[in-house]
C-alpha cells in the first residue's frame, strides 16, 4: 500500500510513526529541510522536499500509484489544493486538514467531494468534541463510545480508599457489582499492562474499563469515585479550540472564557451569545480568583501556550476545582498527564491524526481511537466471514499475548465477552492491541 503524506509536522509525523508497524511504502513531503531530516532518520520513509500544491513535486512523490494521499500541513488552503491535484493526478483517496468550521457542513463536504477530496478532517472540531464529552462525563480522564454509546471505554485513576486497590484481577468478580464491566488496560507510570488474572491494581493506577454506557454511573460507584455533576466551566485562551469547545458548552454550562487580547474577546462575544468573556491575562492567578475560580467545577486550559496550559490547571487542582483539562502542543507530554495532577492532557493534532489512521487499516474498521499516554490502539472491527473467528471460542483464538478483546456488539445487544464466548458474521468487536500485537489480529479479522 502506497501512503503520500503532505506535512512533516505533528500530524504528518505521527502519522507517518503509526504507519511503520505496517510495513507501508510512505512518501513524506514538506518545505522545510531540517523536519525532513529529523523524519528520515527516525523512521523508514522516503521524503521529498517541496510545496506540495506542485503538480511536478506530486509527481515526484509518484501520487498516481497512491492509495491514500493525506494532506496534513499547516496551510488549509495547500492541503486543499494538493488533495484536488493528487486525486486528478490519480490517487485512490484523498484526505485533507481544515481549520475553517464552514468547510464541515454536509454541501461543502459534497462539493469537495466532487472537486476530488474524499474526506475533511478537522483538528479542533475533533478535540473539541473530545473536551465536551469529558466535561459531560466528568469522573473520567478519557471517555469513548462505540457504536452510538452501546459500548463505552472510560479511563479513571484508582485513588487511595477505591475498593479495587491492591485487588488481583482474578478476583475481580467478587468486588465488581456492575454487569458487563471489563478492565482492558492500565497504565502504571510510562508503563502500558495488558491486564491478566494476576495482574494486581495499584493505588495511582489509571485503567481503562470497557462497559455498557448505561453502566458508567455504576462503574463511578465500582471505582470509589463521587458522583459530580458539573454546573460553572472556565475556560482560558481565546484560540480556535476554546471557540469551537465554548460554542458546544454554552447552553448546557455556565460559560466563563478570559482571553488576554482585547480584539479577540470582541469577536468572541460576537459569536458566543451565552458565554461571559473576561478581558484578561489567563496566567494571573489574582485575576482567575476574582473571577470565580473557586467556584468552578471544571477548568479547561486551551492557550497557545503548554506549560501555561499545565501550570493553570494546576492551579485549578489547588482551589479546588474538581475537572482539569489541558491542551498541549508537545505530544510527548500527552504521557503525563496522570502523573501531574491534571485529569486530561490533550493534543489536537494527535487526535487528528488518529482519526485519520483507521483510513489505512486492513479489514472492516469501523472505528478506531488511541488512549492518553497508552502505548497501544482501540480498534473496532466488523466480521464480515465465516472463518476462525466464528468457529472457535475466544481461549482457543490464538490471540496475541499483548491484545484482547474488549466488547462485542451484536445487533442491539452490547456483550462484554469471555473465553467461552464465540463470534458471529456482522459482529462489531472492540479489540484493544499493542503497536506489536495490530498486524496478527488485523490477519484474523481479514
Amino acid at each position: 500500500m502506497k501512503i503520500v503524506i503532505a506535512g512533516a509536522g505533528d500530524v504528518g509525523f505521527h502519522l507517518a510513526e503509526l504507519l511503520a508497524y505496517e510495513d507501508k511504502d510512505i512518501v513524506l513531503i514538506d518545505t522545510d529541510q531540517d523536519v525532513l531530516d529529523y523524519a528520515s532518520t527516525h523512521l523508514d520513509v522516503l521524503t521529498i522536499k517541496g510545496d506540495s500544491g506542485s503538480p511536478t513535486v506530486l509527481e515526484r512523490a509518484d501520487v498516481e500509484r497512491a492509495n491514500l494521499f493525506l494532506a496534513v500541513t499547516t496551510s488549509e488552503k495547500t492541503n486543499l489544493m494538493s488533495a484536488i491535484l493528487a486525486k486528478k493526478l490519480g490517487a485512490r483517496q484523498t484526505i485533507a486538514r481544515v481549520n475553517s468550521v464552514e468547510y464541515l457542513s454536509e454541501e461543502n463536504k459534497e462539493m469537495f467531494r466532487e472537486l476530488g477530496i474524499d474526506t475533511l478532517i478537522s483538528p479542533q472540531e475533533l478535540a473539541a468534541a473530545e473536551i465536551t464529552r469529558l466535561v459531560q462525563q466528568c469522573s473520567f480522564t478519557d471517555i469513548f463510545e462505540f457504536e452510538n454509546g452501546k459500548i463505552a471505554l472510560a479511563g479513571i485513576t484508582l485513588e487511595e480508599g477505591s475498593r479495587l486497590v491492591n485487588v488481583p484481577l482474578s478476583n475481580f468478580k467478587q468486588f465488581c457489582t456492575v454487569d458487563n464491566v471489563r478492565p482492558i488496560a492500565v497504565l502504571r507510570g510510562h508503563q502500558t499492562i495488558i491486564p491478566h488474572g494476576d495482574t494486581v491494581l495499584r493505588r495511582g493506577d489509571h485503567v481503562y474499563f470497557i462497559t455498557k454506557r448505561a453502566n458508567i454511573n455504576e462503574l463511578n460507584e465500582l471505582v470509589g469515585k463521587r458522583k459530580v455533576k458539573l454546573k460553572n466551566v472556565m475556560i482560558i485562551g481565546g484560540t480556535s479550540l476554546a471557540l469551537a469547545t465554548a460554542k458546544r458548552l454554552e447552553n448546557d454550562y455556565n460559560v466563563t472564557l478570559i482571553e488576554k487580547d482585547k480584539d479577540v474577546c470582541k469577536e468572541l462575544a460576537d459569536t458566543l451569545k451565552n458565554t461571559l468573556i473576561i478581558h484578561g491575562d489567563p496566567s494571573n492567578i489574582n485575576l482567575m480568583e476574582e473571577e470565580g475560580l473557586s467556584r468552578m467545577d471544571a477548568f479547561i486550559a486551551l492557550t497557545p501556550n503548554s506549560e501555561t496550559n499545565i501550570i493553570a490547571s494546576l492551579t485549578a487542582k489547588n482551589f479546588g476545582v474538581y475537572k482539569t483539562i489541558a491542551q498541549v502542543e508537545n505530544k510527548e507530554y500527552t504521557h503525563i498527564s496522570q502523573n501531574i495532577g491534571v485529569d486530561t492532557l490533550i493534543n489536537k493534532k494527535l487526535i487528528a491524526a488518529n482519526n485519520i489512521f483507521r483510513f489505512v487499516r486492513k479489514g472492516r474498521i469501523e472505528a478506531i481511537t488511541s488512549l492518553h499516554g497508552v502505548d497501544a490502539e482501540v480498534i473496532e472491527f466488523v466480521v464480515t466471514k465465516s472463518n476462525q473467528l466464528t468457529r472457535k471460542n475466544l481461549r482457543e483464538l490464538h490471540f496475541p499475548q499483548t491484545a484482547l478483546i474488549g466488547g462485542v456488539i451484536r445487533g442491539e445487544e452490547s456483550l462484554i465477552p469471555n473465553g467461552d464466548f464465540r463470534l458471529e458474521i456482522n459482529d462489531r468487536v472492540i479489540v484493544f492491541a499493542m503497536p506489536e500485537a495490530i498486524a496478527k489480529v488485523e490477519q484474523l479479522f481479514r
